[in-house]
């Protein structure tokens, strides 16, 4: 197998993800990626989103731009690869790291962690102030339970978004892969809303974010069902069954399959109605358990979490050795 086939690539970029992170004096010197990308679509919806087109208009711009911004981050990405596969074996290493950049296993543990330990150390308000980094809801309009079930969420469906998915997409096409993927979900999460200034110029980002996370929504799910089957087959069954009950009738086509996951395996509801600024947003509930979730709770998802990231990590191995055996 080569040392730059996408899969010996891919388990690499985990190590050295779980490892170091993304340092935050590389953040301070130079950004990160995916606020470089940020910055791209920024600037194209100030020049191409107007407010005085028609509806027909911005949508046309809103792909144009998205086209842009692919073509932009795909072309980066081909270049990097190129050059570390011409430095022959020497090269996987940074290419490696470069593909980490876009992985978000322990970022995504420690910003949840944080969370819990804010309502433990400092109560509510510590709690609030942890959980308003990592969700987009007013964070003073949630009790305990409302913070520890906001950052339960979060976790459930940011390992499907910021750890499943773009590892899935770096082990199918390489940098190139993951680096387009966390282009289409940087631009759903910046112009992907259905308000009145993105609902038409967003409509390409979001639609084809929903179409490139569905494969990883669903092996998520899969992960959190055989991650809470090491507990027992009781908490395997019960998130299975919540996956088939729930899943369906979140608002998201994707989101609903992790967080129903989660759920069902630690017994409690996440989603159901929410505040997002002023907006109350009457989703359905995920999973059928007591809604009043605790720090205790998140440590629990936390768990779950790592343990389900370890199995992602023995699949990934697994599908390593049946391809060089072939």
């Amino acid at each position: 197998m080569s040392p730059f086939s996408p899969l010996v690539i891919l388990a690499a970029a985990l190590v050295i993800e779980a490892l170091a992170g993304y340092p935050p004096w590389l953040f301070r010197a130079i950004g990160h990626p995916v606020t470089w990308i940020g910055a791209l679509i920024g600037t194209l919806d100030r020049l191409m989103n107007r407010e005085e087109h028609s509806h027909q208009d911005r949508r046309r711009a809103g792909v144009m731009a998205l086209v842009a911004v692919l073509a932009v981050t795909g072309g980066a990405a081909l270049a990097i690869a190129g050059l570390c596969e011409s430095l022959d074996v020497f090269g996987l290493v940074p290419l490696a790291f470069v593909a980490s950049t876009l992985i978000a296993q322990r970022s995504l543990h420690d910003h949840v962690a944080a969370v819990a330990a804010g309502l433990q150390r400092e109560g509510l308000a510590g709690g609030r102030a942890a959980v308003s980094m990592i969700v987009g809801r007013n964070p003073e309009s949630l009790d305990e339970a409302g913070v520890s079930r906001a950052a339960i969420e979060s976790l459930a469906e940011n390992f499907s978004d910021g750890v499943t998915a773009p590892a899935f997409w770096l082990g199918v096409a390489g940098l190139p892969g993951i680096a387009l993927y966390k282009a289409i979900n940087t631009a759903d999460s910046m112009i992907g809303h259905r308000n009145p200034r993105h609902e038409s110029f967003g409509w390409a980002a979001a639609r084809l974010d929903d179409l490139v996370n569905l494969p990883a929504s669903r092996l998520t799910a899969g992960l959190i069902i055989g991650a809470a089957a090491l507990d027992g087959l009781a908490p395997a069954r019960a998130s299975l069954d919540a996956v088939r009950r729930y899943a369906r009738h979140h608002r998201s086509p994707n989101a609903g399959w992790p967080e129903a996951a989660m759920a069902g395996a630690l017994g409690i509801r996440l989603a159901g109605p929410r505040t997002y600024g002023d907006v109350v947003v009457e989703d359905r509930w995920m999973g059928q358990g007591r809604a009043e979730a605790t720090a205790a709770d998140i440590r629990a998802a936390l768990r779950l979490y790592r343990r389900a990231v370890g199995l992602g990590w023995a699949l990934v191995a697994g599908l390593i050795a049946l391809v060089a055996a072939i």
